[in-house]
């Protein structure tokens, strides 16, 4: 019997004996339940069974039993006919995906109360008891079954026989539908409902059909009133793309392919406007360029200009969504800018074609599923934003804030708040068919299994003024807005009263020294303890959930592919508003009960952050030729080696940019976590939030000061940690016109 399937089994045996089989109180970690191993809420399985009369989990051990009976007797594939190979692999499939489904479909079926529908109580025998959501134990069991059925399917012949292929689809496939697609239907589902909880299409119709959504007066899109909410959501979209695929490009290309003295800061301070809470951004904004800000009032006092407010609306909300989102944009494209081959930009310029001429029709095609990717997520980024639209919005409203205001609001109204998201979705779908379009059927490899020493073309002239004209100001723009919240941190009434005090630190982060020791008395630390932990624990998650799926997108090819390409993408286009309400509509009731702990936080955290991960891996896969996995397998390597050996040095790009991303956006995310949070697992932004409710502001901006602080260090730790690419001769940038081209001996 193999390692692989030793594995399994034991997974299956410890989930039924040594833990519990239903959720706890308090922390698994905890390890209270060690203590009452045998009460009926801290019992596994068997002795659910034979002591609590928990009698339709012996199902469960009897499948195990089946697996052992199956691999105890295995087929021999090089003696036995192929078609007793294929009925004992379809044998242990069918085994493993029987005991997965079973554990949800118990879970389903039997809630607290007993069966949980009318129709199983005249089918099935009485019980004497229900149960709650299930725990550790009934996760054991699930993925050691998982596991076997993907022995089974590997076995078939499918994914070239390879476990590790199999497995990982598997795993990735049930995680995303139970924590993206499961919760989404959930909460859509509630958009097919009447005020009588009955089906109605004409509520769905209705609802679909509201002047306020699709309205269209002339003018409207530059910024006028009139226009419906999903007009304005699919323009403001557009616009925020294209703008941020074009600034990260530009930026991308000024810290890969320029001598520009600056940046390395550049590239730190390219990421600072997403460690910082949306809100916070638009204050800024508003601090510099609002009625009374300060280049509002030092126009009027230099030039007479009188004061307005231009920076409430559609200018506003994209300026702000600009400076939010191109850092994203950069994460997807330095990967891309930095894979492209220096050899083939040396063979453009051998056949004497200009630096403008190498850009244009070698370069940047190569760089297209950078780009489309970038464009995707940029999209869907603004569709789902809802900070930026609900501070600096004003009378241009857009699909995500009218999804809060209708969970949130008077009105209450959970159809309308589905149907919108619904609309959302169709949004998404297009722009995700638009990337598809734009990058099918070409190649776009430029990283082969042949040695790199070419150097890099430098820019064309026009292309690094360009680029450094986008780049400078950006980076002044970043200084000044991040100066104007560092201040205010410091000062005792942001805007009014400017003399300097540390007060706010203080009430935040007090630290106090007791009889027995040190205190940390300041307001703020239990979040801040309870953010980074829940920030560490998703980030390692989403990197490695992202880049395994992008991998089984990218180099494997299955039934179903682009539909399981959709679903990782499916929580970006939801707005974070909905995913929280969608989780706790999904998992405030068995079979998972999760609400009110830390789990389900870092749950969110990581699916609504996994389609960058995703992105940022298909985008640098697209440009590794298969070549180098085939090598590796010739070589007699499995998946899992090829991944880990081959693949994972040359993504380190994409597994920084994941890994970046995921806990900054963990850190900072407001509108997915501020329904989940509970007096235990308060985190940062929702501290925050209250301050700025309570018109606390210094200490408000003081938090986030801390936050940028820590994020920054997080950044630096991050890239030492993972590294750098090397391909070929990178180490200078500025090459001759015609550089000499490699050839092979």
């Amino acid at each position: 019997m193999t390692g692989y399937r030793i594995i399994a089994l034991l997974l299956i045996a410890a989930g039924l004996t040594l833990v519990p089989w239903y959720a706890l109180q308090d922390s698994f970690y905890a390890f209270k339940w060690i203590a009452n191993f045998g009460g009926k809420d801290f019992a596994p399985a068997l002795i659910q069974i034979t002591t609590y009369g928990k009698v339709w989990l012996i199902v469960l051990p009897a499948l195990l039993l089946a697996t052992v009976g199956l691999y105890a007797r295995p087929v021999n594939a090089a003696t036995a006919v192929e078609g007793a190979v294929r009925s004992w692999a379809k044998a242990v499939a069918f085994i493993g995906a029987a005991g997965a489904l079973y554990i949800l479909a118990q879970g389903f079926a039997i809630s607290s109360q007993g069966y949980a529908f009318e129709s199983l109580k005249a089918m099935m025998p009485e019980i004497s008891s229900g149960q709650f959501g299930m725990g550790a134990g009934a996760l054991l069991v699930g993925i050691g079954f998982i596991l076997i059925s993907a022995d089974g399917i590997a076995t078939m012949g499918y994914f070239r026989g390879d476990r590790f292929i199999a497995s990982a689809l598997l795993c990735i496939v049930v995680l995303i539908v139970m924590f993206v697609f499961f919760p989404v239907m959930r909460i859509l589902y509630e958009g097919i409902l009447d005020q009588d909880r009955g089906w109605s299409i004409m509520a769905l119709w209705e609802r679909f059909g509201q002047r306020k959504l699709w309205n269209l007066v002339p003018g409207c899109l530059w910024g006028g009133s009139g226009c419906g909410v999903a007009w304005n959501t699919l323009w403001l979209a557009l616009l925020c793309a294209t703008g941020t695929t074009f600034m990260g490009l530009m930026l991308a290309l000024i810290v890969t392919r320029s001598n520009f003295r600056g940046k390395k800061i550049l590239r730190l301070l390219t990421v600072l406007p997403i460690i910082t809470p949306p809100f916070i951004v638009g204050l800024s904004l508003i601090m510099l360029f609002g009625r009374a800000g300060v280049v509002n009032q030092f126009l009027e006092f230099a030039f007479g200009i009188p004061q307005t407010r231009w920076i409430y609306g559609l200018p506003g909300v994209l300026l702000a969504q600009l400076f939010a989102f191109t850092p994203v944009a950069f994460l997807v494209l330095i990967g891309v800018v930095e894979g492209v081959s220096p050899t083939l930009e040396e063979a453009s310029q051998s056949l004497h074609a200009s630096k403008w001429q190498t850009f244009r029709y070698v370069t940047l095609p190569l760089m297209a599923p950078g780009l489309a990717n970038a464009f995707l997520v940029g999209f869907i980024e603004s569709i789902a934003d809802f900070g930026n639209p609900v501070v600096l919005g004003g009378n241009f409203g857009v699909m995500a804030t009218e999804i809060y205001f209708a969970i949130v609001g008077a009105q209450l109204d959970q159809g309308k708040a589905a149907v919108y998201s619904l609309i959302l979705l169709a949004f998404a779908l297009f722009a995700f068919w638009l990337q598809r379009k734009a990058t099918a059927r070409k190649s776009f490899v430029t990283v082969t299994g042949k040695g790199d020493t070419g150097l890099p073309s430098p820019l064309p002239d026009g292309v690094r003024r360009a680029a450094i004209g986008v780049g400078v100001p950006w980076l002044t723009l970043t200084v000044v807005l991040y100066g104007m919240s560092i201040f205010g941190a410091f000062v005792k009434v942001w805007g009014r009263d400017n003399t300097l005090t540390l007060d706010h630190f203080a009430k935040a982060f007090s630290i106090d020294h007791g009889p027995h020791g040190w205190l940390f008395t300041g307001a703020a630390w239990h979040s801040l303890s309870n953010t980074l932990q829940f920030s560490l624990a998703a980030a390692p998650l989403t990197a490695i959930i992202g880049i395994l799926s992008a991998y089984l997108i990218a180099r494997t090819t299955f039934k179903g592919q682009r539909a399981f390409e959709f679903l990782t993408l499916l929580s970006f286009a939801i707005p974070g508003t909905v995913i929280g309400v969608a989780y706790i509509f999904a998992f405030n009731v068995p079979p998972i009960e999760l609400t009110g702990t830390g789990l389900i936080i870092v749950l969110c955290f990581v699916f609504r952050n996994l389609p960058v991960g995703v992105r940022g891996g298909i985008a640098a896969l697209s440009q590794l030729d298969k070549s180098l996995d085939e090598a590796s397998t010739t070589l007699g390597a499995n998946g899992a080696t090829t991944f880990r050996r081959v693949l994972m040095p040359l993504m380190k790009p994409a597994i920084v940019g994941a890994l970046i991303y995921g806990f900054v956006r963990s850190m900072t995310t407001v509108s997915a976590i501020v329904f989940l949070v509970s007096g235990d697992t308060e985190v940062a932004t929702t501290y925050i939030i209250g301050r700025v409710i309570n018109g606390d502001y210094g200490v408000a901006i003081a938090y986030c000061s801390v936050l940028i602080l820590i994020m920054v260090v997080a950044i630096v730790l991050v890239q030492w940690l993972v590294g750098s690419r090397k391909l070929g001769r990178r180490g200078a940038v500025a090459a001759p016109a015609i550089a000499p081209v490699a050839v092979a001996g």
